[in-house]
């Protein structure tokens, strides 16, 4: 039997990006925690097909992605984790951290419609000729 550390690698991985949370993740952890949400239960941080997902509802098979600025040059990436993702069968939601402080209640509303299957919120503001950007980025939802 090998050595029992490598099985707890994503554990141990997951515990410290909880314990290393950004503040847009604090803020929204502070949110999803309190059953804001018609009663879904969230899970920070957890191992989804190679990627620690930063926040999921797993009896939902929905994924809440936080992006801040360094995710802008970070696009393919982020694109090639998605597909990941939505291979593994999880619906997978971003938004911008500053979406947290500028939209609280539009973020949980489109977590909350994510969720339960509703139609999908427009983004309320159209992205920026730049490429990706807006109030609210939406992945497969």
């Amino acid at each position: 039997m090998g050595p029992r550390h490598r099985l707890d690698r994503p554990t141990e991985r997951a515990r410290d990006l909880r314990n290393d949370a950004t503040n847009a993740e604090q803020m929204l952890w502070r949110q999803l925690k309190r059953s804001r949400l018609q009663d879904l239960k969230f899970s920070r941080q957890m191992p989804i097909a190679g990627y620690f997902a930063d926040f999921v509802c797993r009896s939902h098979k929905l994924i809440v992605e936080l992006d801040g600025s360094q995710h802008v040059e970070g696009q393919p990436h982020d694109d090639a984790r998605t597909v990941q993702l939505e291979a593994a069968g999880y619906r997978v939601v971003r938004f911008w951290n500053n979406d947290l402080t500028s939209n609280m209640p539009g973020v949980l509303e489109t977590i909350l419609n994510a969720a339960i299957g509703t139609e999908r919120v427009p983004t309320p503001q159209p992205p920026p000729a730049s490429g990706r950007g807006g109030s609210v980025v939406h992945g497969a939802i």
